[in-house]
């Protein structure tokens, strides 16, 4: 009798603990669960690979990347708004160089329409004007396309104020905070390139510049002086009408005699 008690209550017992198990398992099935946050996403078009100053883009070198649409640029190209945009581009030269998954700008590019490279990526009322350096002139090679120079003239004249004449030697910057477009005929630098030793650079010059140029090319020697990358946004002392001025008048010794000859507009 005793016996039989033990195994009604063990018995009791196990199916209590059944019960309670499944209403626990019911109650944790019927509780709602809470939504996950999903981040909204777009698909933007970037650089497969890297694509250097002046490369013509190819549908091979752009591919579709999912963003977050909270970080996307208004100025980057959704799929969502011109999915046909990998052949919209395609032939278009790079203005600036691109690295691998950098989402394409159109600021960025520029359709030749049959016009060179050159004239392609030069910027709205600017002139590529080239002139003749060497290693002396050009400091030392170590100038790259993409730099920013001063161009400074050198003239040798005679000094008429002393019984003995000696030749005095003036210079001036004449073209402060010059971008150079090519050394040669290299528009870009190759891989692992920190000089190039080359006779020519094209400057990137406004129309008045180039005119000062040509003229300075005809008076003395020109040189070119590597300015800091730090320097690129300076503000320079001289303002552009003192150069204009400066350019614009020039002194000429022919047999001795110095002349002053100006340029009016």
């Amino acid at each position: 009798m005793y016996t039989a008690r033990i195994v009604v209550l063990v018995i009791a017992l196990l199916a209590g603990g059944v019960a309670a198990y499944l209403v626990s398992g019911s109650d944790y099935r019927s509780r709602p669960t809470e939504p996950v946050a999903q981040i909204q996403t777009v698909e933007v078009l970037v650089a497969k690979a890297d694509i250097g100053l002046g490369q013509s883009v190819s549908p091979e070198n752009l591919e579709w990347q999912t963003w977050p649409a909270a970080t996307a640029s208004n100025n980057f190209i959704r799929r969502s708004e011109r999915p046909d945009a990998t052949t919209q581009i395609a032939g278009s030269i790079a203005r600036a160089p691109f690295i691998a998954g950098e989402p394409i700008r159109e600021p960025k590019l520029v359709k030749a329409n049959g016009s060179g490279f050159m004239a392609a990526i030069l910027p709205v009322g600017m002139r590529a004007v080239s002139t003749e350096i060497s290693p002396e002139t050009g400091a030392g090679g170590f100038i790259l396309p993409n730099d920013r120079v001063d161009v400074i003239l050198s003239r040798r004249e005679k000094d008429s104020g002393r019984a003995n004449a000696v030749d005095v030697v003036h210079s001036d910057i004449i073209l402060p905070n010059i971008r150079v477009l090519a050394i040669d005929q290299a528009p870009k630098e190759k891989d692992g390139q920190n000089a190039v030793v080359g006779k020519t650079v094209t400057l990137e010059l406004r129309p008045e510049q180039a005119e000062t140029l040509a003229r300075a090319r005809q008076t003395g020697t020109l040189s070119l002086a590597l300015r800091s990358i730090a320097d690129v946004n300076m503000v320079e002392n001289t303002t552009d009408d003192q150069v204009r001025k400066r350019g614009q008048s020039i002194d000429v010794v022919r047999y001795g005699i110095q002349s002053s000859t100006t340029t009016q507009k």
